[in-house]
């Protein structure tokens, strides 16, 4: 079976975004193997300058370096990646299935971002939007597309 790692930065406090979190989890587990892997996030002041950025976005990048399981494919969740329609996420998760990969990675940076050394890093750099969103929020949208592509993917009718 398929493993899904969801490697994220930051820890989800609100009970609404643990409990929608824990319910799509439950359902992508038909289909997968999905693990949230949660990283500590650095303290950062509202207004940093571009060294401490840089030093934030490094730290946090190590961390997530260290969680990606060699021979797995990695999609880096960024906003200057590739968009898919959830179709096309479905296929692509599709082939890497079927390609023999049996470890796929999404990361979600913290509130900075990701580090460069994690987007070189990674297979695929995947945008859902020219917007920005909150880490936590993000989660929730990210496995909402995955357990909408496997949907998709099983001809089950929840994607229409």
């Amino acid at each position: 079976m398929l493993t899904v790692n969801i490697i994220c930065v930051g820890k989800i406090k609100e009970k609404f975004f643990a409990d929608a979190i824990s319910e799509y989890s439950k359902r992508i587990s038909r289909y997968a193997n999905i693990k949230i892997i949660e990283l500590k996030d650095e303290s950062t002041s509202n207004i940093s300058s571009p060294a401490e950025t840089a030093k934030v976005l490094e730290r946090e990048g190590e961390r997530i370096l260290e969680k990606i399981p060699n021979s797995s494919y990695t999609i880096a969740l960024c906003i200057e990646g590739k968009q898919q329609s959830s179709e096309e996420l479905s296929e692509t998760i599709s082939n890497l299935s079927v390609s023999g990969i049996s470890c796929i990675n999404f990361i979600i940076g913290g509130s900075l971002g990701l580090s460069d050394s994690v987007k070189s890093r990674s297979d695929l750099k995947l945008s859902f939007s020219k917007m920005t969103f909150p880490h936590q929020l993000m989660r929730i949208v990210l496995l909402e597309q995955i357990y909408r592509a496997f949907c998709i993917a099983n001809k089950t009718p929840y994607h229409k």
